[in-house]
């Protein structure tokens, strides 16, 4: 069964307009077959696809160091897909060579790593590239506007086991356990692992731990590196590399200065509910969670950015916190105005903390299980 991403779109209109389309995402987010349903939907065309997970590929890739070289691999295709491109040495410089002596072929690059791919390829291409981001399947992708009654009725899974998409078509609980921890404990470890900065297993996985277990509390780095026993420029440099392998991202708090505003810290969440759940061995039913709070809020938020990306939106998210506890959960700036948003499972508050009204042009509203509807590419807000 295929989902329709809805990145896709995006990416068609791009196609031949002279510049390379680089597409980010975890493994097994779904990369291979979207770019394998682009080249079925192109039947017409002249199509090559190059896995660089295979070794000879890979060496053919890394041996050719002029575009007549690399010529003979992309041979004449005219759409030509270059996956897990990071796994190329200097195959930022490669791409940059096929792109512009052969400009009528269309070459699309994948990678399951933006720490790698990105760094490759962000000098040699400048100008020659458009980025996609492909994460976990979104609400809107797999419910359409209006389709809130299987929302619901698949909500409690999506919280649980995540939405990559071996996992949600997976009929049985049992199987949608077997592949999450197979996504989570091999694929991701694997991309995770490989750099080199990241020498200590055991140390990436208790932090992957005290980070799933911080969800949607602010996060220290200070109190990570005492409990953990590292500095905390291992502890943010460790951080930042799994937020580029896509396990995870970092949201900071909105502040403009104000007296009881608090602005040092900021929270932490995961791109995939369900890798969250297994790296604190807990994929029990939401009915014996404790912790139902903080994974509605990863969800919803998460949902946020993942919409943010399809319509190319680049504004940041933040959270707001004064130091008499006052806080709202998700805050987006756009065209000088503020929309504040309070994540509760069940029914909450009615009023917006008292210290949101200093601020003009704020809006300020409560999400609930019972009134999130998926967020689409023409909704800008919820």
């Amino acid at each position: 069964m295929y989902i329709k991403r809805q990145v896709e779109a995006e990416i068609q209109k791009n196609l031949f307009k002279g510049d390379g389309i680089i597409i980010y995402g975890a493994r097994q987010v779904g990369k291979t077959t979207l770019v394998k349903k682009i080249l079925e939907e192109h039947h017409n065309l002249s199509t090559k696809y190059l896995n660089c997970d295979e070794g000879d590929i890979r060496t053919l890739f890394t041996r050719a160091d002029t575009s007549i070289e690399l010529k003979r691999i992309i041979g004449n295709s005219q759409l030509v897909v270059i996956d897990e491109a990071q796994r190329v040495l200097n195959i930022g410089l490669k791409l940059k060579l096929m792109i512009d002596e052969y400009p009528h072929q269309q070459i699309i690059a994948t990678g399951s790593s933006s720490f790698d791919l990105s760094n490759e390829i962000k000098e040699p291409l400048t100008g020659r590239s458009r980025e996609f981001w492909l994460y976990p399947l979104s609400a809107s992708e797999l419910f359409p506007i209006g389709d809130t009654l299987d929302l619901s009725r698949n909500l409690e899974s999506l919280l649980v086991y995540g939405s990559y998409p071996k996992v949600y078509e997976a009929v049985s609980i049992e199987e949608k356990k077997i592949q999450i921890e197979k996504i989570a404990l091999h694929y991701l470890y694997k991309d995770v692992l490989k750099f080199q900065t990241l020498k200590n297993a055991d140390l990436v996985r208790k932090l992957l731990e005290a980070l799933a277990l911080q969800v949607g509390s602010e996060v220290s780095y200070n109190e990570l590196s005492t409990i953990l026993g590292v500095s905390r420029q291992t502890v943010e440099s460790y951080v930042n590399i799994l937020e580029s392998a896509f396990v995870l991202y970092k949201v900071t708090p909105y502040s403009k200065n104000l007296r009881k505003e608090i602005g040092k810290l900021r929270k932490i969440y995961f791109y995939d509910l369900g890798v969250r759940n297994v790296l604190i061995d807990s994929l029990k039913p939401i009915s014996l969670r404790n912790d139902i709070g903080a994974l509605w809020e990863n969800f919803v938020i998460t949902e946020f950015k993942k919409r943010n990306n399809f319509i190319g939106n680049i504004q940041k998210l933040y959270y707001w916190r004064t130091y008499d506890g006052q806080e709202i959960d998700l805050i987006e700036e756009k065209e000088g105005n503020l929309y504040g948003y309070e994540i509760k499972w069940n029914k909450a508050r009615k009023n917006a903390p008292k210290a949101w009204g200093v601020y003009k042009n704020a809006s300020w509203r409560v999400i609930t299980k019972d009134t999130f509807i998926p967020l689409q590419q023409s909704r800008p807000i919820v």
